[in-house]
């Protein structure tokens, strides 16, 4: 259980009381907030610990919400500008009370049902949840939950000289380098992706597919299924160049080089001086 009230993140609170407008939380700290009623349901009873998120209402009150918005204190994701003023523009991320993103933290006007990559940031001068767009800076390093050949969330935001700039898991820095990309990628896309290695500076390296046995599974269903949508041919085979390679099946060389002697070994193909074909089951 939370010892304090945590603004923008999941709190593990005690249900103390039932009020008028719904159930009072407390932490172990005995810092209250208010469950509305909205969010209160026949199973909650004092004495219960549930979780649920707090943020400020549309009156700037401490509240919490058994719903979940888009990103957390610390997360970044993307969100539709749903309302604009004078002061700034407000986002939907999922929550009754939208997202407000003061002018000064925007890289440059937003117009109403444009879709942006919005940091959540905690603002000290109000105390409240705002939004941002310069959050490069802002992206946690050093993660320590990470490990080699995780499977990770990516949204891929920027493309550089190097590669392809990714969120990982709406919070850490990541790059997908050119020579890694064997499939199409698109800015502002949502992917899966697997963590190559955490460098020293706390940046990652991703990858598009996972390393190892897992990955030659995944690259000879691709064969396969290449396969069988051509007829049993395909015009591929370990002399075949890897830009073609590339092209036809998203895979590295060296990858596909694996997938053929993996469905060799297993009995599936034949690969021939103009090709590889599925092999004849023989008849029983």
């Amino acid at each position: 259980m939370n010892e304090y009230l945590e603004l923008g993140t999941i709190n593990r609170l005690k249900v103390v009381r039932e009020s008028d407008y719904g159930l009072i939380l407390a932490s172990s700290k005995e810092k209250e907030v208010l469950l509305p009623k909205r969010y209160v349901t026949e199973t909650m009873e004092v004495g219960d610990t549930i979780d649920v998120f707090i943020y400020t209402d549309s009156e700037d009150r401490i509240v919490a919400t058994t719903e979940q918005p888009k990103a957390m204190l610390g997360e970044v994701t993307e969100m539709e500008v749903v309302d604009i003023t004078h002061h700034g523009a407000y986002l939907d991320w999922g929550l009754p009370k939208d997202l407000f993103v003061p002018k000064m933290l925007q890289r440059q006007p937003m117009r109403k049902g444009e879709r942006h990559l919005i940091y959540v940031d905690y603002d000290e001068r109000t105390h409240r949840l705002v939004g941002t767009q310069k959050f490069e800076k802002r992206l946690k390093r050093h993660p320590k939950e990470l490990k080699r050949n995780q499977e990770v969330d990516l949204f891929i935001y920027a493309k550089t000289d190097l590669g392809y700039k990714v969120i990982v898991n709406k919070k850490y820095d990541g790059l997908i380098f050119h020579s890694e990309v064997f499939e199409p990628i698109t800015i502002g896309e949502s992917k899966k992706g697997y963590v190559k290695i955490v460098r020293s500076d706390g940046k990652i390296d991703i990858l598009l597919r996972p390393i190892g046995k897992k990955s030659d599974t995944v690259a000879a269903d691709k064969v396969m299924a290449y396969l069988n949508d051509h007829k049993g041919m395909m015009p591929l085979n370990y002399k075949s160049d890897p830009e073609r390679i590339k092209e036809l099946l998203g895979l590295s060389r060296k990858n596909f080089k694996r997938a053929l002697t993996k469905l060799i070994d297993a009995g599936k193909i034949e690969v021939k001086e103009h090709g590889t074909f599925l092999k004849a089951r023989s008849k029983k």
